[in-house]
C-alpha cells in the first residue's frame, strides 16, 4: 500500500515553505509525523507529490529520514502535464489543484493508496481507519470501494483565520452522499460558522469535516485524468480555477464509479495554515510526547 503526500502547494497564506518548517523536539517536520504515523498502520512505501524545484532539499531533510524506514519516490506537480489537445493558459500561474497533484503519481503507483496534504497533522488513528479499510477491501468489486477519514468539524479549526473544508453528508449505511466545499470557516465556540457573499452561515461543530485523506484505489487515475479534461474545457477563470481532489471523487462517486465509505475518526487536526499557528502545533506535539503517543526521537519505536 502507498501513501500519496501532496506536498507542492504554495503556501502563500503561511508565508514560506510550510512543508518543511521543524515542529518537533528535533527538528521534525509535521510530515515527519504524517510518514511516522503512516508506516505504523502498515505503508509499505510513500510518493511525494512536490515541485521539482524543490527536489534536492525534500532527498535530504524528508526523505533521508524517512527512506530508512519505508520506499520512498519523488514525482513533480508540473503545471504543463497537460491531457492532449490542451496548453497552458497564458499567465496561468496557480497549480491546477490537488487533483491534478494526485494525477502526478499515476505513473508509478498500480496499487491501493491513501493521499495527504503535507502540511497537515491527521493523528494515528486516522491512519489506521484508512490504511485497515483498503487493506480488506474487495479491489474486484463494482462499484470500486473507497473511503475517507471524517473528522468532526470542531476538531480541524484554528483560531487564527479561516479554513478551507470539505463539508460532508452521509447516508445511514455510513457512506459519503455529498462534500460541499466551503473556503471561508470559522470558529463559535464548539461550533462554527462560514462566509459567502459577506454573509455568515452558521456549521455544526459536530459536522463531518473532509480533510483530503482518501483511501482509494489505482483505477481512480484514469477517471480523474478524465475529469481533468473536463474541467479544463469548462473552466469560467483559467487562471485561478482548481481541479479539487474532493470534487474528481465526489464525481466518481455520483457516476456510480465507486462507493466512498466515510471512517470516523476523533483525531484532532493540526496544521500550520498561518505562521501563528505553528506555536500551538509545537505545544500539542509536545503534549503527545509527554502522553506517551510519541517518543521525543520520533523514528527510535520503528
Amino acid at each position: 500500500m502507498t501513501l500519496v503526500i501532496l506536498a507542492a502547494g504554495m503556501g502563500s497564506r503561511y508565508g514560506g515553505m510550510k512543508q518543511i518548517d521543524p515542529i518537533g523536539p528535533l527538528g521534525e517536520f509535521i510530515i515527519d509525523y504524517s510518514c511516522h504515523d503512516a508506516v505504523c498502520a502498515g505503508v509499505e512505501r510513500i510518493v511525494f507529490v512536490i515541485k521539482k524545484e524543490n527536489l534536492e532539499i525534500f532527498r535530504e531533510t524528508v526523505g533521508r529520514r524517512v527512506s530508512r524506514f519505508v520506499r520512498c519516490e519523488y514525482v513533480f506537480q508540473d503545471p504543463l502535464d497537460l491531457p492532449e489537445g490542451f496548453v497552458l493558459p497564458e499567465g496561468r500561474v496557480k497549480p491546477w489543484g490537488t487533483a491534478h497533484a494526485v494525477l502526478a503519481a499515476r505513473h508509478v503507483v498500480d496499487d491501493p493508496f491513501v493521499t495527504i496534504n503535507a502540511d497537515d497533522f491527521y493523528g494515528p488513528g486516522s491512519y489506521r481507519t484508512v490504511v485497515s479499510f483498503l487493506g480488506s477491501a474487495d479491489r474486484s468489486a463494482r462499484p470500486l470501494p473507497f473511503c475517507m477519514a471524517g473528522y468532526m468539524l470542531r476538531n480541524t479549526l484554528t483560531d487564527n483565520g479561516s479554513v478551507s473544508r470539505g463539508i460532508c453528508e452521509t447516508l445511514p449505511d455510513g457512506t459519503l452522499s455529498s462534500i460541499t466545499e466551503r473556503t471561508a470557516i470559522y470558529p463559535s465556540g464548539s461550533d462554527a460558522y462560514y462566509v459567502e457573499n459577506g454573509e455568515r452561515y452558521p456549521l455544526a461543530g459536530s459536522s463531518v469535516a473532509s480533510m483530503n485523506l482518501f483511501g482509494l484505489q489505482p483505477e481512480f487515475f484514469d477517471f480523474a485524468l478524465d475529469g481533468f479534461r473536463d474541467f479544463l474545457g469548462s473552466m469560467k477563470d483559467p487562471l485561478r480555477d482548481e481541479y479539487y481532489l474532493p470534487f474528481a471523487v465526489t464525481s466518481a462517486m455520483k457516476s456510480g464509479f465507486c462507493t466512498v465509505t466515510v471512517c470516523p475518526t476523533a483525531e484532532k487536526w493540526y496544521g500550520v495554515t498561518y505562521s501563528a499557528d505553528k506555536e500551538s502545533v509545537q505545544e500539542s506535539i509536545r503534549g503527545m510526547i509527554a502522553e506517551g503517543r510519541y517518543s521525543s526521537d520520533l523514528w527510535s519505536d520503528l
